[in-house]
C-alpha cells in the first residue's frame, strides 16, 4: 500500500518534464526504471549501465548488476558509492530528498516524462537516444520499428466495434484484488487498445470489494503473473470471494502477462499490447 500511496503522491504533483538534452558525461549510467533499461538495452548502449533499480529485470543480463533499490526508494549513499556520473530515471524516481541529495553532490540526474501511451514510449525512447547522444544513423531503424507497433495499436484502438470490458489487477491485499483506474498504467494499456476499463471511475490503484466487483461484472480479467501466483493460478482465483462469481472468472475470461511487459511502458509494452487486443476478440 505505501507504494500505491506514494504513486498517488507523484501524480498529484504533477507530471515531469523531460530533459533531453545529452546528458555531459553518460559513461557510468545509474538507471532507476525499467521501461529506461529496456531502452538502453535496445540501443545497445547497455556496457554503460552500472547499476539498476529493482524494477529493471529484463533483460535477463540486468541480474548481474548492482541494485541500488526500488525506483520510488533509492538510497543515495548506495547509488554514490557507485560513482555514476548519470543518474536517468522515469518520473517517479525518488524519493524527492534522496534526488536533491544526489544534485547538491553534483551527479547529474535526468528524469522522464511518462506519457502511457503508444506514442509516448516512441517518445521516450527519442528523449533516452538524445540524452545519450546516439547518432540518427543508429537510431533511426529502431524508432521505425517502435512506430510500426505504435501504429498498429492505433489502428486496433480506432476501427475495433468491439469495447471488451476489462478489469486490470495488479496484486492482492488480504485477498482483495488491487485494480488499475484512472490514470494508471492499467488504464494506459486498456485505452491503447480500445478496451473499456470497468474501474475507470476511479482514480488509481484501489483494492476492490466483492459488491463492487460484482456491480461492475466484467468479461475479462487481466491479471500480472505474479499475482495470480500468489492466488494459487486459475483455480485459486475460482475460490476467491470477491472474484468467484464474476463472469470473466467463471468463464475463464482470465489472462496472466508479466507485470513490466504489460505495466512498464518500455518497448515490450507494445508488443504485449497488442497480444492482449487478440485475446480479448
Amino acid at each position: 500500500m505505501r507504494g500505491i500511496a506514494i504513486s498517488i503522491i507523484f501524480f498529484l504533483a504533477g507530471y515531469v518534464h523531460s530533459d533531453c538534452s545529452p546528458a555531459k558525461d553518460p559513461s557510468r549510467i545509474a538507471v532507476a526504471g525499467g521501461s529506461i533499461t529496456e531502452l538502453i538495452y535496445l540501443l545497445k548502449k547497455d556496457g554503460q549501465i552500472i547499476a539498476v533499480d529493482t524494477t529493471s529485470n529484463y533483460p535477463k543480463q540486468t541480474s548481474g548488476l548492482p541494485s541500488i533499490g526500488y525506483v520510488r526508494n533509492l538510497s543515495a549513499e548506495g547509488i554514490l558509492s557507485l560513482k555514476p556520473t548519470l543518474i536517468l530515471g522515469e518520473h517517479d524516481m525518488g524519493p524527492p530528498e534522496v534526488l536533491n541529495q544526489l544534485e547538491k553532490v553534483r551527479v547529474e540526474v535526468k528524469r522522464i516524462e511518462e506519457r502511457q501511451s503508444a506514442m509516448g514510449i516512441v517518445e521516450k525512447f527519442e528523449c533516452i537516444a538524445k540524452i545519450l547522444n546516439v547518432p540518427t544513423s543508429e537510431s533511426e531503424y529502431l524508432k521505425e520499428n517502435l512506430l510500426a507497433f505504435a501504429t498498429n495499436l492505433e489502428e486496433i484502438r480506432s476501427v475495433g466495434t468491439k469495447r471488451p470490458r476489462v478489469a486490470l489487477i495488479l496484486s492482492f491485499i488480504d485477498g482483495s484484488p488491487i485494480l488499475a483506474g484512472n490514470a494508471t498504467s492499467g488504464d494506459g494499456v486498456l485505452k491503447m487498445i480500445g478496451a473499456t476499463n470497468v474501474f475507470s471511475d476511479i482514480d488509481g490503484w484501489k483494492p476492490a470489494t466483492r459488491e463492487s466487483l460484482l456491480a461492475k461484472n466484467p468479461d475479462y480479467i487481466v491479471i500480472t503473473e505474479r499475482g495470480l501466483k500468489a492466488q494459487g493460478g486459475m483455480a485459486g482465483l475460482e475460490k476467491n470471494p470477491v472474484l468467484r462469481l464474476t463472469s470473466a472468472v467463471k468463464e475463464k475470461n482470465v489472462y496472466a502477462l508479466d507485470g513490466m511487459a504489460l505495466l512498464g511502458f518500455g518497448p515490450r509494452t507494445l508488443e504485449t499490447a497488442i497480444s492482449l487486443s487478440e485475446k480479448l476478440k
